[in-house]
């Protein structure tokens, strides 16, 4: 580590052992809440992992969690949150997030007394994030907050606690994130989702590769360099996928291609008011060239 990395260890370490109670983890899987169980760990010995599994949460999060917490003799204990169970979640408003991490919340604190803790960083500060308003309300602490720490910094972090490659891992935002507010998530659509993002990210594992659900249909959301190889046969072969996997799902779904553009499926102010479970319809399923991209 660095000099700037070895402070800021020694303010997360600060921070984690100026808990009075046990601590309770939230680990989802991506590189935020893995460093922060990994550094709970070293700090302390009176540290429970727990990590949520439903149709939002890929499985290969799950058996990173998994794998880590073998590897690295963490208490873990794996809990289903409910969120489907939710008719607010489900609904898909702006502040889906908020009942999303209510549950969760509340599901850890029925399995312990231990103070929960998440791996919010300093730049989640920027964003519009309703979790940490759940997260207030369940008396959760952040302590990458109280120790100033960015999202630069814990893969920093990462790296001086030995997870090698993870402290590279992009971010993977849970797979509701996908479906344009308003529209009623549904785990069999995540399914299909995921199941997309999966095949094509093996073809271009450095690429930023997203499947969206929108009002207007499904879009693939990808880097400019991803986008920009795509030959007219891999489209086609893209479609046929698309076709295969939400055909019986979204039958009138169009397919486009488009450029990544973080949290475009996220509509500010909309009201989900009458999103309907049945999903959406849209005239036709056809594949569009990147010359018809989507902007919303």
């Amino acid at each position: 580590m660095d000099a700037a990395t070895r402070d800021a260890a020694r303010r997360l370490d600060d921070a984690l052992r100026s808990i009075a109670r046990g601590i309770a983890v939230a680990v989802s899987g991506g590189i935020d809440s893995l460093t922060l169980a990994t550094a709970a760990h070293a700090a302390r010995g009176d540290v429970e992992m727990f990590h949520a599994v439903s149709a939002a949460v890929p499985g290969d999060a799950t058996a990173r969690v998994e794998r880590l917490a073998a590897e690295r003799g963490w208490r873990l204990r794996v809990v289903e949150a409910g969120e489907f169970e939710d008719v607010d979640y489900v609904a898909n408003p702006t502040n889906r997030c908020f009942f999303c991490k209510t549950n969760l919340y509340g599901t850890i604190g029925r399995h312990t007394a231990a103070q929960m803790v998440s791996g919010a960083n300093t730049d989640d500060l920027g964003e519009f994030r309703p979790g940490l308003d759940a997260a207030r309300n369940s008396a959760v602490r952040h302590p990458y907050l109280e120790a100033g720490i960015d999202k630069r910094t814990v893969r920093a972090l990462a790296r001086g606690l030995g997870l090698g490659d993870l402290s590279e891992l992009p971010a993977a935002p849970c797979l509701s994130s996908r479906v344009e507010t308003g529209i009623a998530i549904r785990p069999e659509v995540l399914r299909a989702i995921h199941a997309v993002e999966r095949d094509l990210a093996g073809d271009f594992p450095r690429g930023t590769v997203r499947c969206r659900v929108r009002a207007a249909g499904v879009v693939l959301e990808l880097d400019p360099a991803t986008l920009g190889a795509l030959d007219a046969d891999r489209r086609a072969a893209l479609e046929r996928d698309v076709r295969r996997r939400f055909g019986a799902l979204l039958p009138d779904a169009s397919l486009t291609f488009s450029p990544y553009r973080n949290g475009s499926a996220f509509l500010q102010g909309f009201s989900a008011a009458g999103a309907s479970a049945a999903g959406f319809s849209a005239a036709g399923f056809s594949a569009a060239g990147a010359s018809k991209e989507h902007s919303h």
